[in-house]
């Protein structure tokens, strides 16, 4: 099967069994006009004739009407427009059922990256101790966000799973009623949902995948590699967000977040509950089915009503099953034993919280929390902190949050803020009760600037009842490129305070440091941002080294490269021996969650792919992966530089209006795909601080100019081109993974651009300039980049991923010609003296429905 190339398995297995199913989807009667089906393909093709024109997005619309329709009514375009949105959207699901489908004869599930590769090599190499020793300590831990860059409702989840199966089983009769299922099934929400609604959606794929794939990588590990001897590490672990981050989001409260993890134990408790049934119809001996009754019998009742809390402590429940296992080994042959061995494994990994609940609040928040406190506490004549506190120098303050201790009555606090805050620190006490130490222990920071933000943290556990015995992490979040440069000297500060030393002597010595990425190329660029990540975490290992602690990282990049995602395993294999690495922890968010865990294969061929840049970096590393002091020089002159480029472009006088005006960024609140606000604050004015990095990576994607995943690249690369030093940047280029990993996720971010769509701008007397400054960087880093790579065209090293992209960019071509059209419009109808607000409105959902389907189909972005 994986004789042929790979390029041809996915033409045969992809590409011609999408144009063979679509054929068959256009001429399934949807709706009352059946003509749709067949107009969508004239529709593209004049979309497509009408860009290598040059022609505008209005202009292709009319020329498409005046050519095929006889004078029709504005009403009857509207109504075909939407219906082609509607179409399209579901085009989008049928090619990612396909692709999913077909993701284990196009990818080698036993090739370079996976873990059987890294046990052949290790043998080959003699390793095979080494291996296992670094795998007693090593750990990858997937965190589930809710960040809304694609949200299916879970009824299209479901016929997405139903049609890959159909697919694998080339079962057309199925196939044909799943597609008439999906024409009928609504896409959009009319809502938006709850924190609670979001969480029970990636539930769906902590239930239906990860329970299953991350128990068969395990599984692997312990029967391949340790030949089933024990092992005293998970070696994978599941993060969770929705329900517990709170940042920004003034819809997550205490009760979503006590909701969320009582729905995470139930489900956990349910899928074991599914197992032991299927257990007790093979353990049918003496000795063991009336254990296995017992444990059926508790898992049953449990997971139908959490309340009654009647589970054995994890413990216990682990010990009755190796109980089992001990009767089969000594009187029964030993039958079953694989069966008992995955369930216990399972029992081992997701124990009774199935993923951690992560909680996370801004620091700004939590300093105006923590000045509420002192002041309320003040009032009320408790002495815990001077009166003059909230003028003491920085020192001052961490001495007396070093030493703060007491149990205190929320009900004291009249502001909401500081109630809900305390309150979360309370939840994680009472969660840890319910569903184990692992259901809710790290506490996130965001934009972190100060020892003084995580001294506060550290106050509030301590003002929480926990009283200096904290069973939780306290994780600082450094977003913006400032304070990526300041980390390390906070750090220092906090690692020489005696009561927050104690603190991680508690927790093994580890420190787990998140670093942001979307914030930081929003902030600082693409280049930039990743630099500055590269360089703090190098000087955050350095100091931790110093203090005989092991910091973590854990990266914000689960996203498409301007989010700072990208190719993620190439990313952690380039990482050499001066960065911390003995754990990978990273976020994945909307459609990377579907794309790269959606399925079994997908799922468990990429946590392999993790598992193995880890294995690889620690095991087999390569003189590529070190960077000398001249790597560091030049990567340096090409991040301030590109830095430089960046913020003259974000300093642009046009650059908000741009965005406002020409782009969909305020159609992003009105998709209904998350429940968190598309800005930080509730003013009127749009400002660069208040814009989060989701809606702003969004909008430059959907004008398909992907600025954030390159700008300033092509200025840096030039200015070693003018010079007449493009040499030595070749050079280093091909010796050092770190820098080819960050070209190669430039290089996707290129090959989705398209600034046929929008060229029309350059021509407009107000934004003219502006776009032909981003096309013109566009041109300049496309040039380089091809120039650096010896390339003939864009991701030439990565045909598979060009061709899925190609044919996604392909299918919403319609939907974005669409888009461009209704925002044209609405332009036009505003700057009528008698505004109709009715025909805005329909335009502006006209924009909102066309955003929805984008969205959806750039999921293979990273």
């Amino acid at each position: 099967m994986h004789k042929q190339p790979k390029l041809t398995r996915f033409n045969e297995n992809v590409l011609s069994k999408y144009q063979i199913y679509n054929s068959i989807f256009m001429t399934l009667p949807f709706d009352t006009i059946t003509k749709t089906g067949v107009l969508l393909p004239l529709f593209h093709d004049i979309c497509k004739s009408g860009f290598s024109d040059k022609k505008n997005p209005t202009e292709i619309v009319e020329n498409f009407f005046k050519t095929y329709q006889q004078n029709p009514s504005e009403d009857e375009k509207i109504n075909l427009l939407f219906k082609f949105i509607q179409y399209i959207e579901r085009q989008v699901v049928l090619f990612d059922a396909i692709e999913d489908a077909a993701f284990p004869i196009v990818n080698n599930m036993d090739g370079v990256g996976t873990l059987r590769n890294s046990k052949e090599t290790a043998t080959l190499e003699n390793k095979t101790e080494a291996l296992k020793k670094h795998l007693e300590d090593f750990k990858v831990r997937v965190v589930l966000t809710a960040h809304p860059t694609q949200f299916y409702p879970g009824t299209v989840l479901g016929i997405i799973t139903d049609l890959t199966e159909a697919i694998e089983n080339n079962d057309l009769l199925e196939i044909n009623q799943l597609l008439a299922q999906l024409g009928k099934t609504p896409f959009f929400k009319h809502e938006k949902p709850s924190p609670y609604d979001e969480a029970v959606n990636l539930i769906w794929y902590l239930e239906n995948v990860f329970y299953h794939s991350v128990s068969a990588v395990y599984d692997y590990i312990k029967s391949n590699i340790f030949d089933n001897e024990p092992i005293n590490n998970e070696i994978i672990n599941l993060g969770f967000w929705p329900g517990g981050d709170r940042d920004g989001n003034p819809f997550v409260t205490t009760e979503i977040t006590l909701n969320v993890a009582k729905r995470l134990k139930q489900t956990i408790l349910k899928n074991y509950y599914r197992d032991i049934r299927i257990l007790k119809r093979r353990l049918t001996f003496n000795g063991v089915e009336q254990v296995i009754s017992e444990l059926e019998t508790l898992l049953f009742e449990n997971s139908v009503n959490p309340e009654i809390n009647t589970m054995l402590p994890l413990g216990e429940f682990i010990d009755k099953l190796n109980q089992i296992k001990e009767t089969l080994i000594s009187k029964h042959q030993s039958l079953f034993l694989d069966e008992i061995n995955d369930f216990i494994n399972k029992v081992s990994l997701f124990g009774y919280h199935f993923a951690t609940l992560d909680i996370r609040q801004d620091s700004r928040v939590h300093h105006n929390v923590f000045s509420e406190i002192v002041t309320t506490l003040q009032k009320n004549g408790n002495k815990l902190f001077p009166e003059n506190y909230l003028e003491l120098s920085e020192n001052k303050q961490i001495e007396i949050l070093s030493s703060v201790s007491d149990t205190v009555d929320i009900s004291i606090f009249e502001d909401e803020m500081v109630s809900k805050t305390l309150s979360s620190i309370y939840a994680v006490k009472k969660i840890q009760q319910n569903n184990g130490e692992k259901g809710a222990n790290r506490y996130i920071i965001s934009n972190n600037q100060t020892a003084v933000n995580v001294m506060e943290t550290f106050a509030m556990f301590n003002l929480c009842g926990f009283k200096h015995n904290i069973t939780a992490d306290i994780i600082p979040l450094f977003e913006t490129v400032d304070d990526l440069t300041n980390a390390a000297s906070v750090m220092k500060k906090l690692y020489t305070n005696e009561a927050y030393r104690n603190h991680l002597n508690s927790r093994n010595n580890k420190q787990t440091i998140m670093l942001g990425f979307s914030d930081g190329t929003k902030d600082g660029g693409y280049l930039m941002a990743n630099w500055s990540i590269f360089r703090a975490k190098e000087n955050l290992t350095k100091i931790s080294r110093e203090f005989g602690i092991k910091v973590i990282f854990f990266d914000g990049r689960g996203g498409p490269p301007a989010r700072g995602g990208g190719k993620t395993h190439k990313f952690y294999a380039s990482l050499g021996p001066t960065i911390e690495d003995e754990e990978i922890q990273l976020t994945v968010q909307g459609q990377t969650i579907s794309s790269n865990f959606g399925t079994l294969d997908s799922s468990q061929y990429n946590i392999e792919q993790l598992l193995s840049s880890g294995i690889s970096n620690e095991l087999f590393s390569n003189a590529n992966n070190i960077m000398t002091k001249s790597d560091t020089e030049i990567m340096n002159d090409l991040a301030l530089t590109s830095y430089k480029a960046y913020v003259d472009f974000k300093n642009h006088p046009k650059f908000m209006p741009y965005l406002e005006r020409m782009s969909t960024l305020k159609y992003y609140a009105k998709t209904n795909i998350g429940s968190r606000p598309s800005k930080r604050s509730q003013s009127k004015e749009l400002n660069f601080a208040d814009l989060r990095a989701i809606p702003f990576v969004g909008s430059w994607s959907q004008l398909k100019q992907n600025v954030p995943g390159f700008y300033g690249v092509g200025t840096a690369l030039k200015k070693y081109e003018d010079c007449g030093d493009f040499e030595k940047i070749k050079h280093f280029y091909n010796n050092s993974d770190f820098f080819k990993a960050l070209i190669g996720n430039s290089m996707m971010a290129l090959s989705k651009s398209f600034f046929e769509l929008t060229e029309y701008m350059s021509e407009d007397p107000e934004f003219g300039e502006f776009w032909n400054i981003i096309h013109n960087e566009y041109l300049t880093t496309k040039r380089l980049i091809l120039k650096l790579s010896d390339y003939e065209k864009l991701m030439q090293n990565n045909p598979v991923g060009k061709a899925s992209i190609d044919i996604r960019e392909n299918i919403v071509l319609p939907l974005l010609t669409i888009q461009q059209y209704a925002l044209r419009k609405i332009q036009e109808l505003q700057k009528d003296e008698e505004v109709n607000q009715e025909e805005i409105k329909v335009y502006e959902k006209m924009v909102t429905r066309s955003l929805f389907g984008n969205i959806n189909a750039s999921r293979n972005s990273a």
